[in-house]
């Protein structure tokens, strides 16, 4: 796999890194990093420390191994505070498990060497998010949604465990090849900035500059909504394919943070909703305190834009003023203003130089990403200057000027309190009087409601069907995490009932429509129809349905399930043949073995149709069905009468006699003739059957 299809919780090596060098130019190729992990070639370089895809010799399995840079943790170091904290860190990120999350598996210091601080993570073939905004920024609103929505649940995963990022960016999201999406390198910066902020003088500031959030700037502080600041960062360069402030120093860029905000999204493409640009305007609000207070609430109110979304709206007024952050009363010289800035020399005046490299790397080519910077931090601001009291100039007399001084005073006092009042009414009856909804999305039923008990808040439950939330627990409330609500005001609570699931119902005798209708009413669709003959269901009914009623597998099946079904054709027609001289006792099993019943309605000579042979049957032609009845004519064969005696009788009466039992009769001499006019003899003989109609011969003497 090439280079640029990598990831592993760094910056992607770009064309001009280091690490696109012959791997026998980087000293780390092919060393057994604590005994255990032979390294490979590097694929990744960030400021603080390489990446490399090496095998672990124990497990027989490839993992990428952090290195960090010299100076950090390692033998030159003064003392090993920064290993501590670092594998403090690094322990605290191994027992955060999350799908989103690249997984650690090792820390700690190569003592058979030269003490190098490492960390083994998972290895994750892809590339980072910094390739996908360089080919695909900028991005529709709901693909970048799309694409923040994991990396917001790893990150409440990881403030839930009380773990801050403290470095999201581009850089640290991994996608993977088969499009699972990781966020990379927890708790990594807060190691670090424990240590140089214990050997700097004035304190340092660690973090990608373009995405640190004003409060580590001001007052090197970070919690949850730091990394939720870097986020509403990350989502407006998804949107607009820039980054919201840029300059041409880190200093400048980290001064712009302070004092500017974050412009609508909609200022650079024109098009976006307006509820988008206040979902960017609530995440990046300069004060921490009205940002969402985790990433977890911040998923909250992405997920709602998303559904509008979703639902084509191109605007909606109530959504925004949901999302906007509150205005909140601030003075004209508090730090969030849009004034006038100072010049950027004057708010780092005093503060040491950016750390050195440790040894300097010949000159990159800037393909849009950026590392972790460590940079010197500002001083505390000096406290405001006060104004000289002026020299009071006497009057004449001196006692006025004392009563004049005195009204003043009282006139001073009187207007300090009056606007003191209305700002304090002001206050009140406009945002004072709220509270804020505590966050209980993600808590079981019980332990939301004992939440927002203890916050003075009622609770109402609404319950949902949920594929991804477990049965009991909050899906969402209303209004949403962090947002106002008057005290003893009711939260709604969507808990989730589990998945929407349903059984399939019994479509036997239904026609189809009726079947479609049924399985609507349980957000099925019906699915393959399958012809079938039936001897019991009527043409056009459904015999059967797959999974059929009632068994195992029909049970519990998600929404838009689709049902096959077997559609019965009716009976099935058995042609009517032409049956006349066949076996009449062979086709009789013939037919029964075909579901008809059988009778021979009658038996007749035929001197056509051998005996035991159909003479004829009915119906003659046609179709019929199972259990229609067939009627038979069955021959009897020829019909035999015995040859009578007419010896001795005159040849006419014998002539008679044989002619009325129905045979036929040719005269003849006998051998002996006596010009007499006697019978004598017949062939056949006399007593002998012969077939009716057939020529008896007599002989006359």
């Amino acid at each position: 796999m090439h280079d640029d299809k990598r990831a592993r919780g760094e910056s992607a090596a770009r064309p001009g890194d280091p690490s696109g060098s012959p791997r026998t130019e980087d000293h780390q190729f092919g060393r057994l990093l604590d005994g255990r992990y032979r390294i490979g070639s590097r694929i990744a370089r960030g400021g603080m420390a390489s990446v490399y895809e090496a095998v672990d010799t124990r497990l027989d399995r490839t993992v990428a191994v952090k290195v960090m840079h010299p100076g950090l943790g390692d033998a030159t170091t003064q003392d090993d505070s920064f290993a501590r904290r670092f594998v403090r860190e690094a322990k605290s990120a191994a027992g955060l498990s999350h799908p989103n999350v690249v997984a650690v598996y090792d820390q700690g210091r190569d003592e058979s060497g030269d003490g190098t601080t490492y960390l083994v993570m998972e290895y994750v073939p892809g590339h980072t998010l910094r390739d996908t905004i360089t080919k695909e920024a900028p991005m529709s609103p709901e693909r970048a949604l799309a694409i923040l929505d994991p990396v917001l649940s790893a990150l409440g995963a990881a403030h839930r465990a009380g773990l801050i990022h403290r470095d999201v960016k581009p850089e640290n999201v991994l996608i993977a090849d088969d499009g699972r999406i990781k966020v990379a390198d927890f708790g990594l910066a807060k190691a670090v900035s424990a240590e140089t902020q214990h050997t700097a003088t004035n304190g340092v500031l660690i973090g990608t500059v373009s995405y640190l959030a004003p409060e580590l700037v001001v007052e090197q502080r970070a919690d949850a909504r730091a990394d939720v600041y870097a986020v509403g960062v990350l989502l407006f360069e998804l949107l607009t394919g820039t980054k919201p402030h840029t300059g041409e120093t880190p200093i400048a860029v980290a001064y712009r943070h302070v004092h500017h905000d974050v412009p609508a999204p909609s200022s650079v493409v024109p098009g976006i909703p307006d509820y988008v640009d206040a979902l960017v305007a609530r995440a990046t609000t300069r004060d921490p305190s009205l940002r969402p207070s985790d990433a977890t609430v911040l998923l909250h109110h992405v997920r709602r834009v998303v559904h509008a979304l979703h639902d084509g709206v191109r605007s909606d007024p109530e959504l925004v003023d949901d999302l906007l952050p509150p205005a909140r009363p601030t003075g004209a010289d508090e730090v969030g203003s849009d004034t006038t800035p100072e010049p950027v020399s004057s708010l780092w005046e005093g503060t040491p130089d950016l750390l050195p490299e440790p040894r300097r790397q010949p000159r990159e080519p800037d393909f849009g990403g950026e590392r972790t910077s460590v940079i010197a931090a500002p001083a505390s601001p000096p406290p405001p200057s006060r104004p000289a009291p002026s020299r009071p100039v006497p009057a004449e007399g001196g006692r006025p000027v004392r009563e004049r001084s005195r009204r003043g005073l009282v006139l001073a006092l009187v207007l300090v309190l009056l606007v003191g009042g209305l700002a304090a009414g002001g206050y009140w009856f406009g945002w004072g009087r709220y509270t804020s909804t505590p966050g209980v999305v993600g808590l079981e039923q019980a332990a939301a409601e004992t939440k927002l008990d203890d916050a003075g808040l009622g609770a109402e439950v609404e319950q949902v069907y949920s594929d991804s939330v477990e049965p009991g627990v909050v899906v969402s409330t209303d209004p949403g995490p962090g947002d106002r609500i008057l005290p003893g005001d009711e939260v709604t609570l969507t808990v989730s009932k589990g998945p929407e699931v349903y059984d399939v119902p019994d479509l036997a005798g239904l026609t189809v429509e009726e079947a479609e209708d049924r399985l609507a009413e349980v957000k099925m669709v019906l699915g393959r129809q399958v012809p079938r003959y039936s001897e019991t269901v009527p043409k056009g009914q459904i015999v059967r349905s797959s999974p059929a009623f009632g068994s195992k597998e029909s049970k519990a099946l998600p929404v838009d399930t689709a049902v096959a079904v077997v559609v019965s054709k009716g009976k099935q027609p058995i042609k009517v043949g032409d049956w006349v001289g066949k076996d009449a006792e062979k086709l009789e099993k013939s037919l029964e073995a075909k579901g008809l019943q059988v009778k021979v309605t009658d038996t007749e000579y035929s001197d056509d149709i051998p005996e035991g042979r159909v003479i004829s049957h009915t119906p003659k032609s046609g179709v019929v069905y199972k259990g229609d009845e067939i009627g038979l004519v069955v021959s009897k064969g020829p019909e035999l009468v015995t040859v009578p005696s007419v010896r001795y009788l005159s040849t006419d009466d014998a002539v008679e006699k044989l002619e009325d039992l129905g045979f036929k009769v040719k005269k003849e001499r006998a051998t002996i003739y006596l010009s007499g006019n006697v019978a004598w003899d017949t062939s056949p003989g006399s007593g002998t059957r012969a077939r009716k109609g057939s020529t008896i011969t007599l002989y006359v003497v």
